[in-house]
């Protein structure tokens, strides 16, 4: 099938959304199928494999209006191309978030242009007004929904102060336009069950529109190591993101290290001026505390398996991928019990000690059970690793992918080149 893979932003080391276009595309283009990636800024980072596979990437230039190293910058009139960028400048004056609505814009343009060159458009997570030109334009279309963003809407707002509520809501107002594209697309992907309760919920979705497929990781990559650094604990989250927890973990910490000596790495962009960067400086933890950016796959998997413990502190999550790299590189995992982390690292404690989210003093209490039992992490390290290897795997969810593609094609009397069976 020749397939055009949308992803409105696609950070290459970090964030689900590009982890996931760029593993897909991969796997994909080497079942056989043709993959080029229509993506805006960040752009993902294509691996060799990739690239060999036939993967193709096509830019759709915004004006990056929110990326390093000049976030909510007012660009010079020369800057401005058509009345999509003035759109785009216009929804950041407001205090809205509008890279999804002048991405989906900006890629209808394009592949109307093109619409014979490709069998079926898939979506990653954008759910913009374009998309329903695309479909008008004739071509078949499925997206994938990680989760949905009124869980980071609700947080978001609740952890504001004053004023500051009306712009959270102002800014995650794409959300509408999200529910009314999304029911109008016949065919969702989503990541776990969790997510795909809550969509159907957020959204108004039919039951039996959306189809749970998780997500993958490079086991090769992703692999133990022979030494693991003592009171090493290592998390990977966005730091100043209320859905994420970080704060509850920090403030474990604080009372881990009145005990015992431990390093936090918190692999994550951390706003100097941000709550967590005040809050290392309020609980006298800057020495405990390292935090790291830019890691490409191997840096990011090397520094999981270093680690005694890995901890995913979210009060939300429609997957959580850090849990699996994490449980791939046979490191003893203590995450919260919330969204699809249970469902996605099981609740019998053979591949994670499981908390309540929210709770700083239990999540201190489990990650510091886990640092004084070494017969603990071995076993939910192995534990971890052998979950991985038995239920998640890049190539699988490709193929699972391409079998939609499919029920997409047969549904409005098209198929592709080749079948999703006859590709696996």
């Amino acid at each position: 099938m020749r397939v055009a893979l949308l992803s409105y932003r696609s950070k290459p080391h970090c964030g689900g959304q590009g982890v996931y276009v760029r593993h897909l595309s991969r796997e994909l283009a080497l079942l056989g199928h043709d993959v080029e990636i229509f993506s805006g800024q960040p752009y993902p980072d294509l691996d060799q494999s990739a690239l060999d596979a036939g993967v193709t990437l096509t830019k759709v230039p915004s004006l990056a209006l929110y990326d390093e190293p000049d976030p909510f910058r007012t660009p010079r009139p020369s800057e401005y191309r058509d009345w999509i960028d003035a759109l785009e400048v216009g929804s950041m004056w407001t205090a809205s978030f509008g890279e999804p609505l002048t991405f989906s814009l900006r890629v209808a343009r394009l592949l109307k242009e093109r619409k014979d060159e490709f069998d079926i458009v898939h979506d990653n997570q954008c759910l913009g007004y374009g998309l329903l030109d695309i479909q008008r334009a004739g071509l078949p279309l499925i997206a994938t929904i990680h989760h949905p963003i009124t869980r980071d809407r609700t947080l978001a707002v609740k952890a504001a102060k004053g004023w500051r509520k009306i712009s959270a809501w102002r800014w995650h107002s794409f959300l509408r336009m999200q529910g009314r594209v999304s029911r109008r697309i016949p065919e969702l992907l989503t990541v776990s069950r969790s997510s795909e309760v809550d969509i159907r919920k957020a959204f108004d979705i039919p039951s039996g529109r959306i189809t749970t497929i998780p997500l993958g990781v490079d086991t090769e990559v992703f692999r133990p190591a022979v030494e693991r650094v003592p009171g090493r604990i290592v998390s990977v989250a966005s730091a100043d993101a209320p859905l994420k927890g970080v704060s509850y973990l920090l403030e474990a910490v604080a009372k881990l290290s009145a005990e015992r000596e431990i390093e936090l790495v918190l692999v994550s962009k951390l706003d100097p001026n941000g709550p967590s960067a005040k809050m290392i400086d309020d609980l006298a933890i800057a020495d405990r505390v390292r935090v790291v950016s830019g890691l490409d796959d191997q840096q990011l998997a090397d520094l999981l398996a270093s680690a005694e413990v890995a901890c995913v502190p979210s009060l939300y999550e429609g997957f959580s991928l850090p849990a699996v790299e994490a449980m791939s590189c046979g490191t003893a995992l203590v995450a919260t019990r919330a969204g699809a982390i249970p469902e996605v690292v099981g609740t019998d404690e053979q591949a994670a000690v499981l908390v309540p989210p929210r709770d700083s003093g239990k999540l201190a209490q489990a990650i510091g059970r886990v640092l004084d039992d070494g017969e603990l992490r071995a076993r939910l390290g192995a534990g971890g690793r052998a979950r991985v290897e038995d239920r998640y795997s890049w190539a699988a969810v490709a193929a699972k992918t391409a079998a939609h593609y499919e029920t997409v094609l047969q549904r409005v009397g098209r198929s592709g080149g080749v079948t999703a069976r006859e590709a696996v």
